[in-house]
């Protein structure tokens, strides 16, 4: 675990969400680059804010400069409420937005030009099911606020409707997927990308959780990060 790591409460939609905040570590006078926002696989099958995947991200975007916000969903450990199909899901994730990426919107308005040099940027991220939520919360939040940079991994384009990506955000996103990915088959998430013209990282020989195949993953999230 990060050193830098803490765990809180945040009260929800539906009572307390269960968080875990990975600070980045930064020189006297430096500020995170700002907040990502990482959503975990589905809740029913064992999918927690500790999933190794969702660790690997989180891990990303601290050593990229940001604080990582991983939290768990209704219903997930010290989570209250109960599942809800996506729906009140994506309501607990932009309660985590709405407390924890506040100083964008004003930063923005400010006249810095790009997001990503924005004190308190946001970023959404999320792995699985957890993908499919955060589809759906960059389309709503989209419209409302600029968003730095979307990292979709093992996006389960075949369980649930996941949300097109806006076409002005396809430079900011990246969408990795496993060759071998038995729980969500590459030729779906083909499917929802190829109308939007959406370009996907495939990793040959990788299954859904990515074994053995962590710090690569890690890696090309870093370099997303990186790039101008």
């Amino acid at each position: 675990m990060n050193p830098r790591t803490t765990k809180t409460t945040l009260q929800g939609p539906a009572g307390a969400l269960e968080l875990m905040i990975d600070a980045p570590q930064l020189e006297p006078g430096q500020v995170a680059r700002g907040t990502a926002v990482i959503a975990h696989p589905h809740p029913l099958f064992g999918g927690t804010m500790e999933n190794k995947v969702v660790q690997t991200l989180a891990r990303a975007f601290v050593q990229s400069g940001w604080q990582a916000v991983r939290f768990n969903f209704r219903g997930v450990g010290a989570s209250q409420g109960s599942y809800d199909e996506g729906r009140g899901e994506l309501q607990d994730l932009l309660a985590v937005v709405a407390q924890y990426a506040q100083g964008y919107a004003q930063g923005y308005a400010k006249g810095q030009s790009d997001p990503a040099d924005v004190p308190g940027a946001l970023a959404l991220a999320g792995f699985s099911f957890g993908a499919f939520v955060t589809s759906q919360a960059v389309e709503l939040l989209a419209a409302q606020r600029p968003i730095s940079n979307i990292v979709l991994v093992g996006t389960a384009a075949s369980r649930f409707a996941v949300a097109p990506i806006p076409e002005e955000l396809h430079a900011r996103t990246l969408v990795v997927h496993g060759e071998q990915d038995d729980t969500v088959p590459l030729a779906d998430v083909m499917n929802w990308a190829r109308p939007q013209k959406l370009p996907i990282t495939v990793i040959p020989g990788v299954e859904h959780f990515f074994h053995g195949q962590l710090p690569l993953l890690r890696s090309l999230v870093a370099r997303h990060l990186a790039a101008p």
